[in-house]
This record gives structure tokens, C-alpha cells and sequence, in this order.
């Protein structure tokens, strides 16, 4: 069965072909970073205009690598939200388009619910129950995961998200955008025990973040070099630090769920989930307590339109679909029993 997946949620158009949810055909990811580096962080309106230009030779390359016609196709999934109306509204236009014009069903896939079927384009031995870190520029959640469509939040930040953190830390220290990987780089070459920044574990009990306080420690920090960028090592210091504090909460809170849960599988899904740190902190400590770690590889992480086909696939086999009177939903949760 062969889905065409479509997403559009924030500043990448991508277009890919999935096989039985699990062989990615092609894969077509076409970026806007130049277009907002510029900006320091993504402008609406301006990613919107990129995706209405990208779309079509995006979907069409995606067609052409996969070596098949929109006349074969089973089904297109699109993203339908969370994320930016204005870059939702393109995809799913384009996506009832080509479901319309090829007669075959589409379905709205949940953004987040796309980022956790990553890992089933690479792993067969992946099995629920699960919990889910989803980790992003937009989203920091704990999920317990039955079942295909069957999702019970366990916590959410309850101000930036993880990947949010990053880039206004990143801004904060004049890195530029995206934030993630150069902060990352730099951790790489300072000292994580450098800086004492505050770890938010909030109340006993709950599973939710909070990194606002975080942000502030770093900004606090910085004011009081006395007007001095950091440069050279005492930026990397900073960055490592700044590091070690997200990476320190997230995999705590997620050890915890699992724990809590009683349910010894873990997959991690999201942009933030190709760091390097987060990785290796997840993974030592799931080697430490006996748990499974799934762990999608780095091009999969980010935001992808293979992800969504897959989820698609999933939904189109649990009867699923949705009608012609789609509507992108900015704010959607991601819900199922």
C-alpha cells in the first residue's frame, strides 16, 4: 500500500512516499532556514509564502524519486496541526487536492502523532505499550502509548519547550537560528558542571516542564559579565551548562513515567531528539535500569514527511480517514482511546 504524506506545519515542505508504512520510497524535505535565519527565529507569514512556492515541485519530486504515479497511490496523509495555520492551511489544501484528484481517501495525521511513527520506518522490533518523549521547537510531552490511536498525555511543559529554550538561549548568546545544533556544537566543546543552572522538576509528582526559568539563569548569567559577550570558552561553558540542565530534566521526568507506569519501553521522537546529549543521557540511563530505548535516526527526527505517511498508514488501517471538509487546527491535542 503506498501513501503520499504531505507536511507543512512550520518552515519545511516535505513530500515523501511510504510503502506499508514501513519503506520509505523517497523522502523530500525542502528547508526555509535561510529564508528566517535572517529573522533570528521563523516569520509566519514569510514561511507560508515558501511553502505555497515549495509545494508542488516539492510533491513532485517526491513522486519522481519514489518511481511511482499520484495514480498509485493509496491514500495522502497531511499534517493537520498543531503548528502554524497559515503553513497548515497550504498542505492540506494541496493535500485534498491530490487525494480528490487521484479518487483515493485522505487523512489528517497529528503532527505529534507523525513524529512518534518515525520510528517505525526503521525499527520492526518496536512494540506497545510505550512512552513517548516528543521533544521540539514547539512541543515538550510525555505520552503513554497503548496502541495505534489509543494516547494518554502524561505531562507537557508548561512554558517553552525544550527546542524553544534553545533557540532563544542561542539568540540570547548572538549564535543565530536554529538554536539546537549550535548550541549542541558548542556544548560539545565546554565544561557541563561549568555554571550552576537550576533544574525545574516542579511539584512531586507531575510529569509536566517548565524551562522559562532556565532561559532567565542564562540571561541573568550573561547580564552579569558586565555587557561582555562570552566568547570562546566561556561560551562553550554556557552552552554545555545550559545543556546539562534540559537534558537533566528530560530524562529524569522520563525515567519517572516509565517507572510510574510500569512500562519499560521508551521512544524519544522530535527535532530535539537528534542531540547528541539527550541522546547519550536517555540511553545511559535506560542501560542502567534494564529498559528498551528507540531512538529514530537523526534525519528522522526533525520534521519530515515520511513520519506522516507512515502515521497515515497506521490510521488508514485502523479506519481512519478523513473528508474533503478538512480543516487545519493550529492548537490540535493529540488524542485517542
Amino acid at each position: 500500500m503506498l501513501i503520499l504524506g504531505i507536511e507543512t506545519s512550520c518552515d519545511e515542505t516535505a513530500a515523501a512516499v511510504v510503502e506499508d508504512g514501513r519503506r520509505i520510497l523517497s523522502n523530500i524535505v525542502s528547508s526555509q532556514v535561510e529564508v528566517h535565519s535572517r529573522y533570528g527565529g521563523i516569520v509566519p507569514e514569510l514561511a507560508s509564502r515558501e511553502h505555497l512556492r515549495n509545494i508542488l515541485p516539492v510533491v513532485d519530486d517526491a513522486l519522481t524519486g519514489s518511481g511511482r504515479r499520484l495514480t498509485e497511490m493509496d491514500a495522502v496523509a497531511v499534517t493537520c496541526g498543531p503548528g502554524l495555520i497559515g503553513a497548515l492551511l497550504v498542505g492540506v489544501s494541496a493535500a485534498k487536492a491530490l487525494a480528490y484528484c487521484a479518487g483515493v481517501p485522505l487523512v489528517g495525521v497529528n503532527h505529534i502523532e507523525g513524529h512518534l511513527s518515525a520510528i517505525f520506518l526503521e525499527s520492526d522490533e518496536v512494540a506497545y505499550p510505550f512512552v513517548l518523549l516528543v521533544v521540539s521547537g514547539g512541543h515538550t510531552h510525555l505520552y503513554l502509548v497503548r496502541s495505534c490511536c489509543n494516547y494518554e498525555k502524561l505531562g507537557q511543559t508548561r512554558d517553552d519547550a525544550a527546542g524553544e529554550a534553545y533557540d532563544k538561549v542561542a539568540k540570547l548568546l548572538g549564535l543565530g537560528y536554529p538554536g539546537g545544533p549550535l548550541v549542541d556544537s558548542l556544548a560539545r566543546q565546554g565544561n557541563p558542571i561549568a555554571i550552576s543552572f537550576p533544574r525545574s522538576y516542579l511539584e512531586p509528582g507531575t510529569f509536566d516542564f517548565s524551562f522559562s526559568g532556565l532561559k532567565t539563569a542564562v540571561l541573568t548569567h550573561v547580564r552579569g559579565l558586565k555587557g561582555e559577550m562570552p566568547t570562546g570558552k566561556a561560551l562553550a561553558d554556557i552552552c554545555a551548562s545550559f545543556q546539562a540542565a534540559v537534558v537533566d530534566v528530560l530524562v529524569k521526568k522520563t525515567m519517572q513515567a516509565s517507572e510510574a507506569t510500569g512500562v519499560r519501553s521508551i521512544v524519544i521522537a522530535g527535532g530535539v531528539a537528534a542531540n547528541g546529549a539527550l541522546r547519550d543521557g536517555l540511553k545511559v540511563a535506560a542501560d542502567a535500569s534494564g529498559r528498551r530505548l528507540f531512538l529514530p535516526s537523526p534525519a528522522l527526527c526533525t520534521d519530515n514527511a515520511a513520519m506522516v505517511a507512515a502515521a497515515g498508514y497506521n490510521l488508514l488501517m485502523a479506519g481512519r480517514t478523513s473528508g474533503l471538509d478538512l480543516n487545519p487546527q493550529p492548537n490540535l491535542p493529540l488524542e485517542g482511546k
